[in-house]
């Protein structure tokens, strides 16, 4: 008996002792179902706490913050609890007893409570992983980078350390939420060969993914944003995992999708048309000011007009609740949708108002322009942003930031700019790049014309100032050396001082770097060729060379870009480059989004090439009908533009493929442009106009502004017989030229039905060319003008063309020359 009771007393003991080395913290801890009983814990076991306990706690709270939504995290009321500060004390004591994954996962969690950069418990946690950082598994590297990007370390020596790994270990990724996190965190840093080989990588893991995870392929998108390269293969296969996404995405998602298509110009007719119903749907459930933001900056550009008022009308009762940097999104958006809604705008501006002190630099850029580009009129509220904005730029040393507040500066009224804005954009422009340069260009020409002491002299500041801008612009293209680089720089540059100061030392840089002209910058060299109008056959047959060869390797949607400036610049030796890029265009001509079909149908137009498939594909209903709901979804200048090209290219076809049977479905369009106003002539065709009639024998023998079939229009019309003697017009023409120089579109049937001319008589039409016809640096006719010609050919007429070049010569400096010239086109051209 008494050895049972040792033996039931041994077993208490032993199962009393099981319990007490049970973790009891940790069994707390883990039942815990809010915030608030883990922090109670904390409290109550300060002495206990371990290194795991700590852990726990934090990613605990962390957990319970990332599941709700945006408008209830109470972060600020985490990180000021005493309890959170005694695990931040906890957490700083016991960082050498930390293993590697709870190092960094306590890193990413005290970041996400927004703890400061400078506190030492940062500090000393980046400076333990940056110890141990060789031997992080690939997950923790990736965490570890995100958290050195949160921190603007994104060009630090450790985050090349860790762009360095990745390039030694890429193959042994197979996450591709691990490999995409780690592709925006290092995405400034990663050279050509890296970040094609990360590209690479990411494709190969999009292929094995599971497609649900929409996150992935987001951020395969946000690095092609961050680097500035679209790998179309790419931006496609994650166009497609988002699309089958769309009912699980919300209007912060959708919102920062359109964002990323943008910044890349990636136009996905597919996902415009699953985007916009998708965003009608979270009208109702958007009612909190975080998501309905969200909404109105995606939806309001691409709704219908009903919505956008909803819309605008939500906005005007949520906009108190607003946060500045919400106000300012909205204002954005209404900029874009170019709203009239005064108590809106007001309201909007109000809230921006009162929050003025907390805008960064870049913001207060963005407000004034949202502002001015609405014509909004608040003047006090403009002189305060230009004081600010004056602070911020005399304290800046930033090129990129220098550059975009003086462009916003440029825009205010200013009658005197001061010195401290001149000294501040002298210093930093030897940094900037060739499109900084030009925008600082096109600001001081703006602050120079409104220098009150301008016409009479130029002030010596600006003189200076522009000198220096030229002096910067040369030596930059100079010292270039790789032709990627320049072609990104000169994007988006263009205007009076590129073409005057830089376009010859441009052209220059551009033949020195020829034999780096390969397949993958062909498009951008094409467009940027196309954009400042400059004909270089050296350039052009070596484009058309490598072109040529790697055909198959440029994406479809490259192909358009590539055969634009043959088109455009009319540069006629390309036949052998058209005859590959019809092949290519015609394999995949399903792949081509609506409006850029468009585009590139009339581009082959432009050099005469008329593929059958692809004008088939064109004008079929079910084309034109996909084409009119993607229009919905364009800007209103993109929408405009493919509209008069599917009109122009309607046209040629009608004219020179008759045996398509296309039919000709733009009267109505031709008929709402014809009566848009008034056409003012320039004083060469007033002169051309009067001189015709002397030179016909009476002004009743010459017609202005003549509507042609297809609504061609021809600067004036004259009408020979067999024997070259003008014919008189049976009434007088209802368009003419008025002493200011005004031509009035007529309503008579004059305009659109033509006379029957007398056998053996021939219809003149006499069109004068002004520099806008001809390539900018020299007589080459551009390939609209010469399509034109050859239409009115088609039509019956004789075409006579008048260079501006010619007209203004040396040659014809007096009426009698100006006549003879006109003789001898008008009648040279019958007679021989």
């Amino acid at each position: 008996m008494f050895r049972l009771r040792c033996g039931s007393s041994f077993l208490r003991r032993l199962l009393h002792g099981g319990t007490v080395n049970r973790d009891q913290v940790l069994q707390q801890l883990q039942v815990c179902a809010a915030e608030d009983q883990v922090l109670d814990v904390v409290g109550k076991n300060k002495a206990k706490l371990t290194v795991n306990h700590v852990s726990t706690a934090v990613g605990m709270l962390w957990q319970f913050q990332r599941e709700k939504p945006q408008m209830l995290r109470t972060v600020k009321v985490i990180r000021c609890h005493p309890q959170f500060l005694t695990l931040r004390v906890l957490a700083e004591n016991k960082i050498a007893l930390m293993d590697d994954l709870t190092l960094v996962d306590m890193l990413y969690s005290f970041l996400r409570f927004n703890v400061d950069g400078h506190d030492s418990l940062v500090q000393q946690l980046v400076s333990e992983a940056w110890l141990r950082i060789d031997r992080l598994p690939m997950e923790s590297l990736s965490k570890f980078s995100m958290c050195l990007s949160d921190l603007h370390l994104q060009n630090s020596p450790l985050m090349g350390h860790i762009t360095s790994i990745v390039d030694q270990r890429l193959s042994s990724i197979d996450d591709a939420r691990i490999l995409t996190s780690l592709m925006i965190s290092m995405s400034s840093l990663v050279s050509p060969r890296l970040r094609d080989a990360l590209i690479g990588r990411a494709e190969e893991l999009l292929d094995t993914m599971d497609p649900a995870k929409f996150n992935n392929p987001r951020r395969m998108v946000q690095f092609m944003r961050n680097i500035k390269h679209s790998y179309r293969p790419l931006l496609d296969k994650c166009n497609k995992i988002i699309l089958i996404n769309m009912s699980r995405l919300d209007a912060e998602n959708i919102s920062m999708i359109m964002g990323l298509y943008q910044g890349l110009q990636f136009n996905s007719c597919d996902f415009s048309l699953a985007v916009k119903p998708r965003l009608t749907e979270l009208i109702d459930s958007s009612t909190d000011p975080h998501s309905f933001t969200k909404l109105f900056v995606a939806l309001a550009p691409m709704a219908s007009q009903e919505i956008r008022d909803g819309l605008e009308n939500t906005a005007l009762l949520l906009a108190d609740e607003l946060t500045p940097h919400q106000a300012l999104a909205v204002a954005e958006a209404l900029q874009d949708i170019q709203s009239r809604n005064l108590s809106l705008l007001n309201k909007i501006a109000s809230v921006i108002q009162r929050n003025l002190h907390v805008y960064k630099p870049v913001e207060v850029a963005r407000i004034i322009q949202a502002l001015f580009l609405l014509k909004y009129q608040n003047p006090e509220l403009y002189a305060k942003l230009r004081q600010i904005l004056v602070k911020f730029m005399v304290c800046s040393v930033r090129p990129y930031e220098v550059t975009m507040l003086t462009r916003v500066l440029s825009m205010l009224p200013c009658q005197r700019l001061e010195e401290g804005v001149i000294s501040r954009v002298e210093a930093m422009v030897t940094q900037c790049n060739l499109n900084d340069l030009n925008t600082i260009s096109v600001a001081v020409a703006k602050w120079l014309r409104n220098e009150p002491s301008y016409r009479h002299n130029t002030p010596n500041k600006y003189v200076r100032l522009l000198q220096t801008l030229n002096r910067c612009g040369r030596e930059r293209l100079q010292k270039a050396d790789r032709l990627d680089l320049l072609l990104e720089e000169l994007k988006y540059t263009t205007g009076e001082w590129f073409d005057e100061m830089l376009l010859d030392e441009t052209m220059v840089t551009l033949k020195r770097m020829m034999d780096q002209i390969h397949w993958t910058n062909v498009p951008a060299l094409c467009l940027f060729l196309t954009k400042i109008n400059h004909i270089c056959p050296p350039l052009l047959d070596r484009i058309a060379t490598v072109a040529i060869k790697d055909i198959d390797k440029i994406h479809h949607w490259g192909i358009y870009a590539t055969i634009l400036p043959f088109s455009v610049l009319n540069y006629d030796s390309a036949d052998e480059l058209y005859d590959a890029s019809i092949q290519c265009v015609t394999a995949h001509i399903s792949s081509f989004e609506p409006h850029m079909l468009v585009l590139l149908g009339y581009t082959l137009a432009l050099a005469d090439y008329f593929p059958e498939e692809l004008v088939r594909e064109i004008f079929s209903i079910e084309f034109l009908g996909k084409l009119d709901a993607k229009l919905e979804t364009l800007s209103d200048t993109l929408t405009m533009r493919t509209r008069l090209r599917l009109m122009e290219l309607n046209r040629a076809v009608c004219l020179e493929c008759p045996e398509y049977q296309v039919p000709w479905f733009h009267e109505n369009y031709c008929q709402q442009f014809q009566k848009q106003g008034t056409v003012t002539a320039s004083p060469m065709q007033q002169q051309i106009h009067n001189m015709l009639g002397e030179v016909l024998g009476g002004i009743n023998c010459v017609r202005v502004a003549v509507v042609t079939p297809y609504f061609y229009t021809v600067d004036f019309e004259c009408i020979l017989d067999k024997r070259l003697q003008p014919l008189p017009y049976s009434g007088p023409s209802t368009l003419q030229i008025s002493d200011r120089g005004k031509v009035h579109w007529g309503t008579s049937s004059e305009d659109t039905t033509r006379d029957v001319l007398p056998p053996g008589a021939q219809r003149v039409a006499v069109n004068f060319l002004d520099s806008k016809s001809f390539c900018k640096n020299s007589h080459h006719l551009r390939g609209n003008a010469l399509m034109t010609k050859r239409h009115l050919e088609i039509l019956g007429y004789l075409v006579v063309q008048v260079p501006h070049f010619e007209w203004n010569s040396m040659e014809l400096s007096t009426p009698n020359a100006w006549k003879e010239y006109l003789k001898k086109n008008l009648f040279g051209q019958l007679s021989s």
